[in-house]
């Protein structure tokens, strides 16, 4: 890493053992990166193979879906790690969404897999995490081939958590088989394996997981592979994560609807007063108007408004919005989004004032705030602001919290070197405008333990969205820097 004496400087107080020792060191270490790299390409066929399986399972977490399809997936995945033959133990693990208050069972959280191996030797233990449950995939219709279908097409693999995150999960799995093509099964590194199965319904057991399993998932370096890379050519660590809240909100001013011709422009109906309200959220410049919403001052790389028209669909003609850098838009301040709205249809409209509107208003928040501040700022706003007295009801409130990653840890110059010898450049370190939330809670848990936040998604893997894609280039350097990550881990004594 630039600037780091322990890589930049010459130092003179070495001995000729310990110089020779290095240099030993050093074509060891280039014999296993050699293993690692044609053991990671002799498998990417096989890699591929096992994530179109996974993506033909429709693992959707969402309450109005099957959960037998989350069960199937878990199977899946369960089978893939048990067949590494490297782990103590492989379970299928279900926990509590929260405590029974009524005496009964509590609802469980959908099913994760849990593995794990012990260091031996003094070495470290790694956390990798992932999720194998995924979006629905929305209108058939939006996409050009069925979202559980996997799909190739030029260079990119196009199915429903082809990206986010089932190609999470088989990097886990493809970088320990490297791993184990070129070392065997019998090395020290110790390896817990956390595959989530509700990341996309908002990880409601995950706390409880945490507790209930926290000596298995303890880790020195815990590896979130949920994240993207700066291009399809440059590999990127995430060092930032915007928060969430999200809630209802609903604007009644009429106890019942009445004629529009007979009572408007008399009366204010709820749509009125819905877009009266909406409009008082932001400045003219489009950026968020809420007191209380705070934001950070963080250095951004170069990013055009042409590179964000081409990466959004922008169209001609239509201005961004916000200010300050284009990156420190999406990074670092923070945004609000109304994601639906409840009212008459267009083709069921009549000619009545409408007496109530429910909306869902979406906030990402910068890191460094706490997401209940945000959540209380956002809901002052709503009641100071109510056009004509209209009366509000907030309620279905969710709040996750921001993260800054400490990059001064030695985790995260082994991920730089890992990530640098697979791509062949260094890794830009970025911010990411989404939300991780559960981040905030392995830090609860495992505070000593080093973070580091990699991906398997480019800019136009278009997650969440239809026509969800992997670049296939990309995923295989993104196993190859995990590959180099693990086998250097294994080669570390002390943590």
């Amino acid at each position: 890493m630039t600037g780091n004496p322990q890589t930049n400087s010459h130092s003179t107080g070495r001995t000729p053992d310990a110089a020779a020792n290095s240099g030993d060191n050093s074509a060891a270490d280039s014999v296993t990166k050699a293993g690692l790299r044609g053991a990671v390409e002799r498998g990417l066929p096989s890699t591929i193979a096992d994530l179109c399986a996974l993506v033909r399972i429709p693992s959707v977490s969402w309450a109005a879906f099957d959960r037998s399809h989350v069960a199937a997936s878990a199977d899946a995945v369960a089978a893939l790690v048990r067949g590494l033959d490297v782990f103590e133990s492989v379970d299928i693990v279900q926990a509590a969404i929260a405590p029974s208050n009524s005496g009964g069972a509590a609802e469980l959280g959908q099913p994760a897999i849990l593995a794990s191996r012990a260091a031996r030797n003094g070495r470290p233990t790694v956390l990798l995490y992932a999720h194998h449950d995924v979006q629905p995939p929305g209108q058939d219709e939006d996409w050009e081939s069925d979202p559980f279908t996997p799909t190739v097409r030029g260079d990119r693999l196009y199915g429903r958590g082809a990206a986010d995150d089932k190609a999470g999960v088989m990097a886990h799995v493809a970088s320990i088989r490297a791993l184990v093509a070129t070392v065997g099964t019998d090395f020290d590194l110790g390896i817990a394996l956390f595959i989530e199965g509700e990341e996309e319904f908002g990880s409601r057991s995950f706390a409880t997981f945490l507790d209930e399993n926290r000596e298995a998932l303890r880790g020195d370096v815990i590896v979130v592979a949920d994240s993207n890379n700066w291009d399809i050519n440059t590999p990127a660590i995430t060092t930032a994560l915007r928060g969430n809240v999200t809630l209802r909100l609903t604007v009644r001013t009429l106890a019942h609807a009445s004629h529009s011709g007979m009572f408007g422009g008399a009366v204010p109906d709820a749509m009125l007063a819905t877009i009266k309200l909406l409009s008082t959220l932001y400045n003219e410049d489009g950026s968020v108007a809420v007191d209380g919403l705070t934001a950070i001052d963080v250095p951004t790389p170069d990013y055009s408004e042409e590179q964000l028209r081409a990466e959004t669909g922008l169209l001609p003609g239509v201005s961004p919005i916000g200010h300050g850098s284009i990156l420190s838009r999406i990074w670092s301040q923070p945004a609000l989004t109304v994601t639906g709205i409840d009212a008459p249809t267009v083709d069921n409209a009549s000619n009545t004032l409408t007496p109530a509107v429910t909306v869902r208003l979406s906030t990402r928040i910068a890191p460094g705030q706490s997401a209940v501040e945000a959540a209380a700022a956002i809901e002052a706003h709503l009641h100071e602001h109510a056009p004509f007295g209209a009366v509000l009801e907030i309620d279905d409130v969710d709040t996750g919290e921001p993260f800054l990653v400490d990059i001064s840890g030695w985790a995260v110059t082994e991920a730089r070197s890992a990530m640098t010898a697979a791509w062949g450049v260094p890794p830009v370190d970025i911010g990411v405008g989404g939300s991780i939330p559960f981040i905030a809670e392995l830090v609860r848990v495992f505070p000593t333990a080093q973070i580091l936040v990699t991906g398997v998604e480019d800019p136009d893997s278009r997650a969440h969205s239809p026509n969800e894609s992997l670049h296939l280039g990309v995923f295989k350097r993104a196993v190859l820097s995990e590959a180099f990550l693990l086998g250097s881990l294994n080669d570390r004594n002390g943590h």
